[in-house]
């Protein structure tokens, strides 16, 4: 089996997850990536000059501010944050004044695209998308890697539709059909457990199923957010569904 930069945590992810018997592999990957980029730019990148050059003009967005400050390296954040804080502050004021487009405006428009911008989520969902390219080969070379699909527990949804459309765009038809058939075997049985522990977790709240047991429908709720939505929308790419 070939192995690259990506292909090596594709494959911890997907083993990971088998042995477990639960989470999404994507969404470990996800958190590997985001984990590494936090450390890279807390560490040694925080002071390359086309680094910060980057981080002053994309800043960050709030949950990898948030993820910033958990790092407790508040030292090194305060360096970014400096030289940031400096070149926006200059950048506003310069631009009060527009005259052609009135007081205010280049200034607003560039505060605008500041919350659009984030350093790091451009990092992670670079090597996200390298490893969704890449996990398609695998599928496509590696017969180990698609008894790996097979094992899985389940796909989040978003996850799920990323690695559908990473395929469709690498194989061909016939070859995409085996493959979306594949994919969507663990997801769809997933699916399946999470809607009827979600059923069972509503009567639970109903007096007459006082004696039905709980089974596994207690923490239903929860791994039904995780199931349905991103890791980068929901702030907890640690979790598993």
């Amino acid at each position: 089996m070939f192995e690259t930069i990506y292909t090596i945590p594709l494959n911890e992810a997907f083993d990971a997850s088998s042995k477990e018997g639960r989470g999404c592999p994507f969404c470990r990957l996800y958190a590997k990536f985001e984990n590494d980029e936090t450390d890279l730019i807390l560490g040694g990148s925080m002071m390359e000059p086309d680094v910060r050059i980057k981080t002053n003009r994309q800043g960050f967005c709030r949950r990898h501010y948030e993820g910033l400050l958990a790092k407790k390296n508040r030292l090194g954040l305060a360096l970014i944050l400096q030289s940031h804080l400096d070149e926006l502050r200059g950048e506003v004021e310069n631009r009060l004044t527009d005259a052609i487009k009135g007081p205010g405006s280049a200034a607003l428009a560039r505060l605008e695209k500041l919350q659009r911008t984030c350093y790091l989520c451009a990092r992670i969902n670079f090597s996200f998308g390298k490893a969704l390219e890449n996990a398609v080969l695998l599928w496509e070379k590696e017969p180990a890697f698609r008894k790996k699909i097979e094992n899985q527990p389940c796909f989040c949804l978003p996850h799920f539709e990323a690695y559908a459309r990473a395929g469709k765009r690498q194989l061909k038809k016939r070859e995409f059909d085996l493959f979306y058939k594949q994919l969507s075997a663990p997801m769809l049985s997933y699916f399946d457990s999470l809607r009827d522990d979600i059923s069972l977790f509503c009567k639970k709240f109903d007096y007459r199923f006082d004696d039905l047991p709980w089974g596994t429908s207690k923490d239903s709720v929860d791994r039904a957010v995780l199931f349905l939505s991103a890791p980068a929308d929901r702030g907890d790419s640690g979790k598993s569904v």
